[in-house]
């Protein structure tokens, strides 16, 4: 008896005749894929203002009045190399001083203690709202307020002797930045979420302990961006010092031009200089960054050389997809 549920070879066609199985039939070939690549003319366009607009200005520098020789022979001179040396001491010298003032001056804005939040931020009002060249020309000419400097049995001497250039530019740099650095330290310090600090104080630990061991260390992620930013920024800054005669990079080009007559060839060669400069502590920024991302990053971004191998190692292998190369 055969039982109705039984189910039909596959390989037997339905009628049971004796046509052609399934499995032995041929596959209908897959229409062919025709690729349209999408044109883009308004890149092709843009790319070729750009080719225009840059092919004039090298032949505008290319034709202009300036000896190249001139520039070849000066970068590597003994006065642009003091003036670039000077430059990055007051720019390291006065970040030092903004960050180290900036981070007391965001725990103090953030203080529940209003005499401390008041002053903070009449601070920040102050060296924000006063240019920079201002600042400077002003703790310059601090004599004309202050004759001496008396700190009693400690030190005491004349104010013109006090306020050299270097403190000067020092101070008015440093100060100025201390402003910038206390809203970046704020602004990192308030991301790092209120229930880290409620659980250190549930710990026992005290205030101070809790930003300097635990809030800080997660805020620095926020914070470490635009204080390399400020650092690449102060070091250009740093030119308004030639304004009190302070020998920086920029006043060593303008005292070349004046004296050679070749002024455009001197900005040139601290134009270079400044570039090489700002290179470098770019890709110092980059790595740093790079480092403080590791607690938030799954995974990190590539680093420039990495980036570099895998472009010069990698090859894509053509495929064929209905007949047609991709």
């Amino acid at each position: 008896m055969t039982d109705p549920l039984d189910k039909v070879p596959a390989d037997v066609p339905p009628d049971g005749g004796g046509g052609e199985s399934p499995r032995t039939a041929p596959a209908a070939a897959p229409d062919t894929i025709k690729a349209i690549p999408v044109r883009h003319y308004g890149r092709w366009v843009g790319t070729a203002v750009v080719l225009v607009l840059v092919a004039l200005l090298v032949k505008a520098f290319a034709g202009a009045n300036i000896q190249w020789s001139v520039v070849g022979e000066q970068i590597t001179n003994g006065t642009f190399a003091l003036g670039a040396w000077e430059t990055l001491k007051i720019t390291v010298y006065s970040m030092l001083i903004g960050v180290v003032l900036g981070t007391v001056l965001a725990v103090m804005r953030l203080s529940p203690n209003p005499v401390l939040s008041s002053v903070a931020w009449a601070y920040i009002w102050f060296f924000r709202g006063t240019p920079v060249l201002v600042q400077i020309l002003l703790w310059f000419n601090l004599s004309i307020v202050f004759a001496t400097l008396d700190l009693g049995f400690i030190y005491k001497n004349e104010m013109n002797q006090v306020m050299t250039p270097f403190v000067a530019a020092l101070l008015a740099l440093g100060l100025n930045e201390a402003a910038y650095m206390a809203e970046i330290c704020r602004a990192g310090i308030q991301s790092v979420d209120q229930g880290q600090t409620e659980a250190a104080h549930a710990l026992g630990m005290k205030s101070t302990k809790t930003m300097r061991r635990i809030v800080l260390p997660q805020a620095m992620r926020v914070i470490i961006p635009p204080t390399g930013n400020e650092f690449i920024n102060m070091l250009k800054t740093s030119s308004l010092a030639f304004a009190i005669g302070y020998g920086e990079l920029f006043l060593r080009g303008r005292e070349f031009g004046s004296r050679t007559l070749a002024i455009m060839e001197g900005y040139i060669v601290v134009s270079l200089w400044y570039l090489a400069l700002t290179t470098v502590f770019t890709i110092g920024q980059y790595y740093l960054e790079r480092y403080f991302a590791r607690g938030a990053n799954r995974a990190l971004p590539p680093t420039p050389l990495q980036r570099l191998k895998r472009q010069l190692t990698s090859f894509r292998v053509p495929s064929k997809v209905g007949g047609t190369t991709v």
